[in-house]
C-alpha cells in the first residue's frame, strides 16, 4: 500500500465518521416533527417498554412544544455542537499525522459518553435500554477512530522512512 492510498483510506473513513456524527446531531432540529410522525405511524406498541418510553417522550415533547417551545433552542445548540465537532476533523483531513490529536480527542469523547450516560441517565429517569443505546454511540463511534488512528500511525512511519 502506498502513502497516497493510505491517506485516501484515512480521509474516506474520517468523512464517514463525520457525516454520521453530524447526522446524529442534525436529527435533533426536527425532534417535534420526528416524534409526531413516529406517533402518527404507530410504529411501536405502547404495550412494550420501548413503545411506552417513546410515548412518554412524545407527551413531554408535545407539552414542551405547546407551552415552552423555546426549550427546543437547547436541541438546536446540541445539533450545532455536532456540526462544529465534525468541523474539527478538517485538520486531520488536511494533515492526519500532524493533527492526530483530534482523532485521539474524539476517541476520548467517545469513551466519555459512558460516564455521562450512566450518571445523568438515572438522574433524569432514562430507562436502561435507552442508556445502553446512548452508550453504543460512543462504543461504535470509537471503532472507526481506532482504525483511523492506526492508519495515521502507519502513514507517519511510511512518511518517516521516505524522509
Amino acid at each position: 500500500m502506498t502513502a497516497k492510498s493510505l491517506l485516501l483510506r484515512i480521509r474516506v473513513l474520517m468523512m464517514i465518521f463525520v457525516v454520521l456524527l453530524m447526522l446524529s446531531g442534525i436529527t435533533a432540529f426536527p425532534v417535534y416533527t420526528e416524534m409526531k410522525w413516529m406517533m402518527d405511524m404507530h410504529l411501536f406498541s405502547t404495550n412494550t417498554a420501548l413503545g411506552a418510553w417513546l410515548y412518554k417522550v412524545w407527551i413531554g415533547v408535545e407539552a414542551t412544544n405547546a407551552q415552552y417551545d423555546f426549550m427546543f433552542y437547547g436541541y438546536d445548540w446540541m445539533a450545532f455542537a455536532h456540526i462544529v465537532i465534525g468541523m474539527a476533523f478538517i485538520g486531520p483531513f488536511r494533515d492526519p499525522v500532524r493533527n492526530i490529536w483530534i482523532v485521539e480527542w474524539a476517541m476520548l469523547a467517545c469513551v466519555a459518553v459512558l460516564p455521562l450516560a450512566f450518571i445523568a441517565g438515572p438522574i433524569r429517569h432514562i430507562p436502561w435500554f435507552h442508556i445502553v443505546i446512548d452508550c453504543m454511540f460512543g462504543m461504535i463511534g470509537i471503532i472507526p477512530l481506532i482504525v483511523v488512528r492506526g492508519w495515521i500511525k502507519k502513514l507517519e512511519r511510511m512518511n518517516g522512512s521516505m524522509a
